[in-house]
C-alpha cells in the first residue's frame, strides 16, 4: 500500500495500479488477488470461506448491537467505532466452543468479551469518569440499574475546555442475537453544572424483559455541554463524552 502525494488526488484504477480514499488519506495499490468463483469453491480456500462466514457473522452481529446503542453513542463514537465492534465479535465467536469453524457464532460465544468496549477510544470512560458508581443487573426482575454516590465534579470528572455542564447517561440493551431484535432502555440526568458543588446521589432504573433468557448489556456515559448566552451547546470534538459497557450477562 502506498499513500499519494501531490495536488492531484486520483479515485479508480489505471492500469494495475488502484487509487481509493480512506481515512487515512488517499492510497493506492496494486491490482491482483484471488478470483471470488475460485475462493467459493476452491477446497484450497476452505479456511477462507471458513473465516469469512464468521466475519460476517461478527459484523451483523455488532450491527445490531450498535443499533441497540445508537441513541447512546451518537456523540460519543469515534470514526472506527464499527470497525473495532467487528474486531471485539470476532473474539466472542471465536470462544464458541461448540460449534465448528465457520459455525461458531455469538450465542454460543463469549458476549461477555465485550465488557469494557469503548465506543470512544479518544475518550474513554475511565480517563473520564472516577466518581465510583455500580450497575447491577436483575435478570428475574428485568432491571439494569446504575447508581453513582455523591461527588464533586471537578475533582471526579475530567471535562473538556469550555464545559459549563454534563450529563451523565446510561443504557440497558437486551440483544436476541438469533431473532436480530432487541430492547433497550435508557436513562439521563438533567443538565448539571460542571462546578465544585457535591452532587445528590443519582440512580437510575432501566427496565427490560422480566425473566429474559437473552444477553443483557449496561452502559454508561457522559456527555459535556457549553451554556453562551442561556443557550447549551454540546461539545463533542472527539476526545471526550465516553460511552462504555459495563456490565453483561451473557444469557442462559
Amino acid at each position: 500500500m502506498a499513500r499519494q502525494k501531490g495536488i492531484i488526488k486520483i479515485n479508480g484504477t489505471l492500469g494495475d495500479i488502484t487509487f481509493y480514499k480512506t481515512k487515512d488519506g488517499y492510497m493506492a495499490r496494486e491490482k491482483g488477488g484471488v478470483e471470488a468463483s475460485r475462493i467459493a469453491t476452491d477446497p484450497a480456500f476452505q479456511r477462507t470461506r471458513e473465516n469469512n462466514s464468521e466475519f460476517g457473522r461478527a459484523g451483523k452481529a455488532g450491527k445490531l448491537l450498535r443499533n441497540s446503542l445508537r441513541t447512546l453513542y451518537l456523540q460519543s463514537a469515534d470514526a472506527r467505532m464499527c470497525s473495532r465492534m467487528t474486531q471485539w465479535m470476532m473474539k466472542v465467536i471465536q470462544a464458541d466452543k461448540t460449534s465448528i469453524r465457520g459455525l461458531r457464532n455469538v450465542i454460543d460465544g463469549e458476549t461477555e468479551l465485550l465488557l469494557g468496549f469503548e465506543f470512544n477510544i479518544r475518550g474513554k470512560l475511565s480517563t473520564t469518569l472516577f466518581a465510583p458508581f455500580t450497575v447491577e443487573i436483575d435478570r428475574a426482575g428485568g432491571m439494569i440499574s446504575m447508581s453513582v454516590p455523591p461527588f464533586v465534579p471537578t475533582t471526579m470528572l475530567a471535562a473538556p475546555a469550555g464545559t459549563t455542564h454534563y450529563k451523565i447517561l446510561s443504557g440497558a440493551v437486551e440483544v436476541d442475537f438469533e431473532a436480530e431484535t432487541f430492547v433497550t432502555r435508557q436513562t439521563e440526568t438533567a443538565l448539571l453544572p460542571w462546578n465544585s458543588e457535591e452532587t445528590v446521589a443519582i440512580a437510575h432504573n432501566n427496565n427490560v424483559t422480566a425473566g429474559s433468557t437473552k444477553p443483557l448489556f449496561g452502559a454508561v456515559g457522559v456527555e459535556f455541554y457549553q451554556e453562551v448566552n442561556g443557550q447549551m451547546y454540546p461539545l463533542k470534538n472527539g476526545a471526550h463524552n465516553p460511552l462504555s459497557l459495563v456490565r453483561i450477562d451473557g444469557g442462559v
